[in-house]
């Protein structure tokens, strides 16, 4: 299948980049319908959308450009070269949420209960977008004989794009019914990390284009960290009562 779906005045316009923004829009359109049911106006949701999506992207280049300073050190013109790929989820986790807590910040809002929030959207929106991978022939694993593997370069390969896609669908369900269990703000958040993690530990065994940090497999290290802090973390907001959801809030008065 052609990498580009069609072209503008001369710009070819990559099925990637389709895929990528459908699963954004899709996902601004989720979270705005979760606020205004929990009672967030649509102006701060959108400001929200507005400067977690850019500061993601950049983030996520960013932290792509680090583990693979090898090459950009020699190539400084391509680190901001976005249209030829290389956008790391985890760097865009961390974009986010430091562009989502400075907007929680400025407007007054709940950085936990909105990070709880943006963890449902999210996770589908990066089961969507890793479809991107399959129209480029990237993001694979290794030589299988399963019958569900693909062809890449006359070779049958693991698709592993569509494991991390049905483990992300499966984490999204997860997370839809078990919201209003929570305990403490942020721990919807804590808990999509941990879940994604697991997958995403599992599924990078198999890739063969893992970013590398001498042996380890960062993105390895990253889940595996995520998982342990994260289950340190529940323990303890749980123990401690940190950022308790009350009855009182805005959320228990809608239901």
């Amino acid at each position: 299948m052609d990498r580009y779906a069609f072209e503008i005045f001369g710009i070819q316009i990559a099925w990637y980049g389709i895929i990528i923004a459908s699963a954004m829009f899709i996902g601004a359109l989720i979270l705005m319908k979760v606020g205004k049911k929990y009672g967030y106006k649509e102006d701060d949701i959108l400001d929200l959308v507005l400067v977690v999506l850019p500061s993601a992207i950049v983030f996520a280049r960013l932290y792509y450009v680090a583990f693979e300073w090898s090459y950009y050190s020699q190539h400084l013109n391509q680190i901001l070269a976005f249209r030829e790929g290389g956008l790391a989820i985890h760097g865009g986790i961390i974009g986010g949420l430091l562009g989502g807590y400075v907007v929680c910040k400025v407007k007054k809002l709940n950085f936990g209960d909105l990070a709880d929030m943006v963890a449902m959207p999210l996770i589908l929106g990066q089961a969507i977008g890793r479809w991107g991978n399959f129209i480029n022939q990237e993001a694979h694993g290794g030589p299988t004989d399963l019958p569900w593997g693909i062809m890449v370069n006359g070779v049958k390969v693991h698709p592993t794009f569509l494991y991390e896609s049905l483990w992300n669908v499966l984490v999204f369900g997860i997370l839809v019914f078990t919201f209003k269990k929570r305990k403490f703000y942020g721990e919807h958040f804590v808990k999509y990390l941990m879940l994604y993690s697991v997958g995403r530990f599992f599924v990078e065994g198999l890739r063969t284009d893992s970013l590398m940090m001498g042996p380890l497999r960062i993105a390895q290290v990253v889940s595996l960290v995520s998982v342990l802090l994260g289950a340190a973390f529940i323990y303890l907001a749980r123990k401690k009562g940190w950022w308790k959801i009350k009855e009182t809030t805005v959320e228990s008065q809608n239901d």
